[in-house]
């Protein structure tokens, strides 16, 4: 997977994809609720597979688009986090 410097959240790119409209009014034209779509775009929950259909179909963008960006943004942020080094499995003999 090529990585990328500080993907954005999708979040990100969804308000000024959806800048004008109203939260209350996207929720329900997607069939979310109001509290799950508000909480993707203000970057507090991923971008779900679901969600991913839902956007690329009222958005028509391909129905990975979405849910690559929020794999992308997970991968960078884990990669960054500090953690213990797993050692390499022995070989079967």
């Amino acid at each position: 997977m090529s990585q990328m410097h500080n993907p954005a959240h999708p979040g990100e790119v969804l308000k000024e994809v959806f800048e004008g409209r109203s939260i209350t009014e996207l929720a329900k034209h997607l069939g979310v609720s109001r509290v799950a779509l508000s909480r993707v775009l203000n970057c507090r929950a991923a971008v779900s597979a679901e969600m991913s259909l839902r956007l690329s179909e009222a958005l028509g963008t391909s129905p990975d688009m979405w849910f690559k960006m929020q794999t992308n943004y997970d991968f960078w942020q884990a990669s960054q986090r500090k953690r213990k080094r797993v050692a390499p499995l022995p070989k079967v003999a």
